[in-house]
């Protein structure tokens, strides 16, 4: 059922949604922008598209900097024209260091195809959201699945082993090496190669690729298999337009297999803010490490946690000031309690911190952790350590989550001074 925005019967919010609906380029790019700056209308004009939402194909690219996403990208989104297929591509690029925008390196190199009638190609900047995806992501690929876009490619920033998000946002996840991994697939398989459901080699041409393409297959053989799909890999030369509608069409096969709409269905119902509050409360009394660093659990609740920590001796380094190592202790805390606020386990996977103002003894340092995004499989979260109404740093992380649950045993001996909400908090 479509719901239409909460403003009565305001005729330019009903145009406003018609246009979208229609795939108006205009009308689209400033419900994105909207969307990506957090304008106040832009949750009510996402829920009000929400029956609109689970046609479109939602392919996921990542890999590597320097795999060739970007021209293999261009690639597809031709031989999408060429079928008569409105196509649109999200591509996350890194922010810039100057404006906070993105850097628009991808946009660059498919400045060609963006072009053409029913290609829609938005670039958008990650902001140091973990996980290889911008925080918007979401919201923008909704956006384009309402405006009838099929399929709609997203594009991660170039991904190490743990930029693994994508495999909770898209239908359909391709991971693109370039030739000459080696030994590296070894110490990179745990990470974005375990999240493939396409596996491709770029830059066909290479003579290293068939290498690279025999390596992957070997370790195909010794991963789990997920269902009735088998993963193939596929080799392509972008440049020269090969292998590249072979990958579309797998890509379509492994849809049709395993269906569309993954980010809709997805989502895990959490539990209530007692049960989520109790959980947490009794991970922290049970926690060695909270214990040595006197953090103290102020807040708690489904996907949340709050720590605090007072700045002491012990916490400062050679210049006098906060070490930026307890600063991380703190944020991470928070991190692990509030990912495993949920029951199942929750095991870190990436983190990583900005520091933004200098802290001293007797300073008290509060660190919020904040769920972000959230399916069956992974979480993401961001996390704000404080001081009063200074940022002191901003920390982000995301999780993998296990099958199994926490079946939490009380500690012996609580923190020393350590205030955790009980059941009734």
């Amino acid at each position: 059922m479509k719901r239409d925005l909460p403003r009565g019967d305001d005729a330019a919010a009903a145009a406003r949604l018609a246009a979208i609906r229609a795939g108006d380029r205009g009308a689209v790019a400033r419900a994105i922008t909207a969307v990506e700056n957090g304008h106040a209308d832009a949750a009510a004009l996402l829920a009000a598209l929400e029956g609109d939402l689970g046609r479109a194909h939602v392919v996921g690219i990542t890999g590597p900097p320097g795999a060739g996403k970007s021209t293999l990208i261009a690639a597809l989104v031709g031989e999408c024209t060429r079928r008569g297929r409105r196509v649109a591509v999200v591509a996350v690029d890194p922010s810039s260091p100057l404006s906070g925008g993105a850097v628009l390196g991808d946009r660059i190199r498919m400045s060609e195809v963006a072009a053409a009638e029913g290609v829609f190609v938005r670039s958008v900047a990650s902001r140091g959201h973990a996980g290889g995806l911008a925080s918007a992501t979401r919201g923008i690929v909704d956006l384009m699945d309402a405006a009838g876009f099929d399929p709609v490619i997203v594009e991660t920033v170039g991904a190490g082993q743990s930029e693994v998000a994508i495999a909770a946002l898209a239908d359909t996840s391709v991971v693109v090496t370039p030739p000459g991994l080696g030994d590296d697939v070894q110490a990179i398989k745990a990470g974005i190669l375990e999240i493939a459901d396409v596996l491709v080699v770029s830059k066909g041409d290479s003579p290293l690729a068939s290498a690279t393409v025999r390596d992957l297959k070997d370790m195909l053989r010794l991963r789990a298999r997920r269902g009735a799909w088998t993963v193939p890999v596929v080799l392509t030369a972008a440049t020269r337009g090969e292998g590249v509608a072979e990958l579309l069409d797998v890509a379509a096969r492994h849809a049709e297999a395993c269906g569309r709409g993954r980010r809709l269905a997805g989502a895990v119902q959490p539990p209530g803010p007692h049960d989520a509050a109790a959980r947490v409360a009794t991970l922290a009394r049970q926690d060695a490490f909270l214990r040595h660093c006197a953090l103290e659990l102020l807040d708690a609740g489904p996907g949340r946690a709050t720590l605090a920590m007072t700045v002491g001796a012990e916490h400062l380094n050679f210049n006098g000031t906060c070490h930026g190592g307890a600063i991380f202790a703190l944020a991470d805390s928070a991190f692990g309690l509030a990912s495993n606020s949920h029951g199942p386990v929750a095991a870190g996977i990436e983190a990583h911190v900005s520091y933004h103002a200098a802290a001293r003894p007797g300073d008290r340092l509060v660190a919020r952790a904040e769920e972000v995004s959230r399916n069956a499989r992974l979480a993401t979260y961001r996390i704000d350590v404080t001081r009063g109404d200074v940022r002191v740093a901003s920390f982000g992380g995301t999780v993998y989550i296990a099958a199994r649950r926490h079946a939490p045993r009380e500690a012996a001996t609580p923190a020393a001074g350590a205030r955790v909400p009980g059941p009734s908090s």
